[in-house]
């Protein structure tokens, strides 16, 4: 849906030769970060995304924890239809708000320091992203202006 434009949210949807592509090189960029867990969103698009970066460092893909903390925000009657930049979507009524999905990626950040892990790989989705890094890095709001690009591994702790 992101190459058509159109918001997907907790929308099913498959990944591109594209995505595929984008996951292989992520994979080939974390083989140095030492990933000893990684925690994927159920999402179809990110446990594929999920099981080509295991493959390309050597996880074990059947080691791949699902959480559903980690899915992408519920964009409601929004979901399919065409992506506007200009829409202030906090004010739809049946969209998860910004409280919401912060509060969702606090516990999910609590269950994160809670693995016993040194190097966890999570694979989510870009507005889930955004609020977990808001919560990391003080210095990225939810609402800013930084978005994460897909397939894009940053290292955050």
């Amino acid at each position: 849906m992101n190459v058509g434009g159109r918001w997907s949210g907790t929308t099913e949807t498959e990944l591109t030769d594209e995505g595929r592509a984008q996951a292989k090189i992520a994979g080939e960029s974390a083989k140095n970060l030492q990933i000893d867990y990684i925690a994927c969103s159920p999402l179809t698009r990110a446990k594929e995304t999920a099981k080509i970066i295991a493959k390309e460092i050597g996880y074990p893909v059947n080691k791949i924890h699902i959480n559903p903390m980690l899915i992408e925000r519920h964009f409601g009657e929004l979901e399919g239809k065409t992506w506007d930049p200009d829409l202030n979507i906090d004010g739809i009524a049946d969209i998860e708000t910004p409280e919401t999905i912060l509060k969702r990626a606090q516990f999910a950040l609590e269950w994160l320091h809670s693995i016993e892990a040194e190097h966890i790989l999570v694979v989510s989705h870009g507005s889930f992203g955004r609020a977990l890094r808001s919560l990391i890095l003080e210095e990225f709001p939810f609402h800013g202006p930084d978005r994460l690009k897909n397939a894009e591994v940053q290292r955050w702790i």
